[in-house]
């Protein structure tokens, strides 16, 4: 069979099953609203949980940063991409964060990457969440390490993995909020067991950091625990763009020698390191912000009880409303969209088949009468 008619059959296999993806041009939206084909939306497909993509404070650090250092790195942080805003921002997050290092990457997926690639040898054992991020299980599963998956957030189910093994060893990974259930890991437990079996483990905590814990410090610091790996990213709450990983002096070492992805890539441009200097400020005294997302989920799960469509069990930002059939997830957020909601259809293999859903986000800029609007909505069209 030819390249051609492989993708031909591929594209057409994705449509049959409701599953084609496509892009929208969003022309100009913020956390609250969007525009698309000059229409507007209340917008709740936004993992922006703060509102801070659009901060006054953000823009001018990010335009003062601009002026002093360009918009782009011009190389890698190895070469000349290595700024005094990156390594005031790696500092500044390892003392919020209580760790002894912290590093700058390119994006959350390209963290996961690095780490699991520069860590694992054939010898060695990833022991991951079934419901882990696509980036941790695709590095998993590329890495000549053994990939074994537990439970979705079962401490019983990992136990009964952590066999004791001659050679090599372990890494177990998880989420701390994950991003299409909306429901927190059971770090404590999962940190205990890792440490009786001389395990690692590598929380990525995308969804909650800046939402969750003092001063948005995340889940790790909510459930009074701290992993060897620790992997925070700036697309969410921060409302940027980035990640960072935290680690100790020695792994931090060790991955500036052998992580690819910091070796190879052309360093974030120090003017978005300058924003997320700005934006790390405004994420520590954002309290006023992360009570008002909490009342608009509060309101939400409340407003929800009585709709046909199963709520997932999340007190996040994240709240999944499981349809089943993918056609059905997807007419009702066309439903939605005419109704002025925009919300996203995520289905098979994002989730796992059968469990096609409406995810539905919310944050601190959503006001009452859009939490309002989208219920109502909601309620007009479980028909």
């Amino acid at each position: 069979m030819s390249w051609q008619h492989r993708i031909r059959d591929a594209l057409q296999q994705q449509r049959a099953a409701g599953r084609l993806r496509q892009r929208i041009i969003n022309q100009q939206g913020d956390a609250r609203w969007l525009a698309v084909e000059g229409q507007r939306y209340r917008n709740f497909a936004s993992n922006d949980y703060l509102g801070l993509s659009h901060d006054p404070r953000l823009i001018a650090a990010w335009q003062q940063g601009a002026q002093q250092y360009g918009v782009g790195a011009g190389g890698s942080g190895h070469i000349t991409g290595y700024c005094r805003p990156h390594a005031e921002l790696e500092a500044q997050l390892a003392d919020w964060l209580g760790y002894s290092r912290a590093l700058l990457f390119i994006s959350g997926f390209a963290a996961n990457q690095a780490l699991i690639a520069a860590l694992t040898g054939k010898q060695d054992r990833i022991f991951a969440d079934k419901l882990a991020h696509a980036s941790l299980l695709e590095a998993a599963s590329h890495s000549p390490a053994a990939l074994r998956r537990f439970a979705h957030n079962q401490a019983t189910s990992l136990q009964k993995l952590l066999t004791p093994q001659e050679v090599g060893d372990t890494l177990v990974v998880t989420e701390g909020v994950f991003s299409m259930d909306g429901d927190s890991a059971p770090l404590a437990a999962l940190q205990q067991l890792a440490q009786q079996s001389g395990s690692w483990l590598l929380v990525d905590d995308a969804h909650g950091i800046g939402v969750v814990g003092e001063q948005g410090r995340g889940s790790c610091w909510q459930q009074q625990v701290k992993p060897p790996l620790l992997v925070v990213t700036f697309g969410k709450a921060f409302g940027l763009s980035g990640a960072a990983v935290l680690c100790d002096e020695d792994t931090a070492e060790y991955l500036l020698q052998f992580a690819r992805h910091l070796i190879y890539s052309t360093a974030m441009p120090p003017a978005q390191a300058c924003a997320l200097q700005a934006s790390l400020q405004a994420v520590q005294q954002g309290d006023e912000l992360r009570q008002q997302l909490a009342a608009n989920i509060a309101r939400f799960r409340r407003g929800a009880q009585g709709l046909p469509f199963r709520l997932a069990e999340s007190s996040t930002a994240i709240q999944p409303l499981i349809i089943g059939d993918n056609q059905q997830a997807l007419a009702l957020a066309s439903q939605l969209r005419q109704r002025g909601c925009w919300v996203t259809a995520i289905r098979p293999p994002t989730v796992p088949p059968g469990t096609a859903r409406l995810r539905i986000t919310l944050n601190a800029r959503h006001q009452a009468q859009d939490i309002d609007a989208l219920l109502e909505t909601l309620y007009d069209a479980k028909g």
